[in-house]
């Protein structure tokens, strides 16, 4: 049973009222055709239950836009979906080409900020966000009772001599849901090991992200990045108006799991359209992802709020090796990554996933291995 426009329908009944599916819901393909995002190429998803988003190949099959019946979800930079030709990779050039979007991946084998690290200079966050996608499908197709709507792509970053670091990354959803979830493999097809950063840099904005906005984690731990993070650390998980001159605040969350590894945390506005409320969470694994890095930037025209889980901090990679927690891939070794992203519609769904929060807090387990 699919439950859509107030009700719940049959896979025969919903056949019977309409001559093709896209009529409700669908995968599609297009091409930007103007500025710095010409020729880049999206596949947009819609649900049927108001949830829409983007999915870019020619950028690492990340996520740009996000919305929920026309809520936007997702913050975007004054750089828009550009293309990836435009990426500059010293220092901190990356900005230049990161748009922000549901998701921007960080990473593969470096990610954080720029360093030297043993002789080779390093620039912000990595390459995979800019390196467009091979092999890419996307469609959706009856399982069951079920309309299921997926794509799929790999990204490979690699060089003659250097690292070669392939990304098998699987985006789904399906007819009805509010929610996608991401599968990633990512593993090294060299011959030598290879270091191997990843953060998922989901990125919320207005009107997810506003004056009475919160976080919601089970957060046993906080730790400032620096000292203008740890000025007003009190107030990591609230969110104010914009201000002129705000200086980011970077806070890393040691956060309880449910047994499995499985957490969450979400941004939420219970006063959102007279106190309807929307938000959004995201749902990964501990054992896969031990760090959940909060980015607070509340600055006028730079109003978001990231929420990153992460193999690593954001330090750099040279940081990383010193402190004995950089990941290394060995020839052929792999890794796993699972995350869910979704909207929470309404008040009652936001104190469902507090109390779900409260729930692993009671808990208490923490991954002591990272």
């Amino acid at each position: 049973m699919i439950s859509l426009f107030g009700k719940g329908y049959k896979r025969e009944e919903l056949r019977e009222r309409v001559g093709d599916i896209r009529q409700i819901c669908g995968v599609r393909r297009f091409i930007f055709s103007d500025g710095p995002e010409k020729g880049v190429e999206a596949i947009e998803f819609r649900t049927g239950a108001g949830l829409r988003f983007l999915v870019l190949p020619d950028r690492g099959m990340d996520i740009s836009m996000a919305e929920f019946k026309g809520i936007p979800l997702s913050w975007i930079s004054s750089v828009g979906e550009v293309s990836p030709h435009f990426f500059e990779p010293e220092d901190f050039g990356w900005l230049r080409t990161f748009y922000g979007g549901l998701l921007t991946t960080c990473g593969l084998t470096y990610a954080g900020a720029p360093c030297v690290d043993r002789g080779k200079r390093l620039g912000l966050h990595g390459r995979a966000s800019c390196i467009p996608a091979r092999d890419v499908t996307a469609g959706g197709d009856w399982e069951g009772e079920e309309y299921v709507m997926r794509c799929r792509g790999k990204v490979r970053e690699t060089s003659v001599f250097g690292e070669d670091m392939l990304l098998k990354r699987e985006i789904t959803t399906r007819l009805g849901s509010l929610s996608l979830r991401i599968h990633d493999i990512v593993e090294n097809m060299g011959y030598e090991p290879v270091e191997h950063m990843i953060i998922y840099h989901i990125n919320l904005g207005f009107p997810v992200v506003d004056d009475g906005s919160l976080l919601i984690s089970p957060t046993l731990e906080l730790i400032p990045r620096d000292e203008e993070a740890r000025e007003g650390m009190e107030s990591y998980n609230r969110f104010h108006a914009p201000i002129q001159g705000y200086k980011e605040k970077v806070y890393y969350h040691k956060l309880a799991h449910d047994g499995n590894g499985w957490t969450s945390a979400a941004i939420v506005n219970e006063g959102f359209d007279g106190g309807k409320g929307i938000g959004v969470y995201v749902r990964f694994n501990l054992f896969q992802l031990p760090n959940l890095v909060e980015w607070k930037m509340m600055g006028k025209g730079m109003y978001v709020v990231g929420v990153e889980p992460a193999n690593c901090l954001v330090e750099g990679r040279d940081v990383e090796r010193e402190r004995g927690t950089l990941v290394i891939l060995d020839p052929g070794e792999r890794r796993e990554y699972e995350l869910e992203i979704g909207v929470l519609s309404s008040r009652d769904e936001i104190d469902e996933f507090k109390r779900s929060v409260e729930s692993i807090l009671g808990m208490g387990q923490v991954d002591r291995n990272h």
